[in-house]
């Protein structure tokens, strides 16, 4: 089965999508379409990276995943097609491929597909569509562009280590109010070695356990778990986090370990 997703910062008020999704199915009518979202904040490539890093690993080898975030017209800008872990991707060069991808991608092609001058303003009907449904038909991602060897640097803000203390910030807030950071599993466990810890935040609060679900603390109480990105997040059953505790993205967060005779 042909499989495309799309990931986008369109919105769902105006015909933009639509237009994306005709363009596609004119193509190719028996893909299958999937919407990862449109609701990405307008050029935000940090937010885009980050749902579509957690979302492609589910889907089957071969997918192709269409980036429409900043992808206006711009002289300055490629336009890449990529394989990474046997899936394709699709989009503007312009950092997002950098903070998508945790190793080399297996194959990398500045797109060479005539640009429809009609559709200038709006590539993603025109050359993103075609360069998508070529793939998704299997069709060979040397035969829509010409090799590259790197793509578009764009630096992510990494956790401050210290021996004792992870200094991290909040890099994305989910529709559920949920408070995500740069944290990684990984990362606390290498820290933590088996002791104790405080996690502070703002307005002097603070969280000492870890959940292993949201329902383990009665509704309305704060806690914090690596929820299924393997982030370190911040929620409240039930509730608000980043309302109620005044998070927002870019917030700094700051875990303290200790082992119990140092308490």
């Amino acid at each position: 089965m042909a499989i495309i997703t799309l990931t986008t910062d369109l919105g769902d008020k105006d015909f933009y999508q639509a237009a994306l999704k005709g363009s596609i199915l004119s193509l190719l009518p028996a893909v299958s379409l999937i919407d990862i979202t449109h609701n990405i904040s307008a050029f935000n490539i940090s937010e885009a990276a980050f749902v579509l890093k957690n979302a492609f690993p589910y889907f089957p080898k071969n997918s192709v995943h269409l980036i429409g975030i900043d992808s206006v017209y711009n002289q300055n800008t490629r336009y890449l097609a990529i394989r990474y872990r046997d899936h394709f991707f699709v989009g503007s060069d312009n950092g997002i491929f950098s903070l998508l991808f945790e190793e080399d991608p297996q194959e990398i092609v500045e797109l060479h597909i005539m640009q429809d001058l009609k559709f200038l303003h709006f590539p993603l009907t025109d050359i993103f569509a075609k360069a998508a449904t070529h793939l998704a038909k299997g069709g060979k991602i040397s035969e829509i562009g010409l090799p590259v060897s790197h793509v578009e640097e764009k630096m992510s803000l990494q956790p401050v280590i210290e021996r004792d203390i992870i200094r991290g910030s909040v890099i994305y807030i989910d529709s559920f109010q949920n408070v995500i950071t740069n944290i990684t599993k990984d990362l606390f466990t290498r820290v933590q070695r088996n002791r104790n810890f405080a996690l502070f935040f703002r307005r002097n609060e603070s969280i000492t356990q870890l959940s292993w679900h949201y329902n383990e603390v009665p509704e309305g109480e704060k806690l914090c778990l690596f929820g299924i990105s393997n982030y370190l997040e911040i929620a409240i059953n039930k509730g608000n986090a980043s309302g109620l505790l005044g998070l927002n993205l870019g917030d700094i967060v700051r875990i303290e370990f200790y082992s119990e005779k140092n308490v």
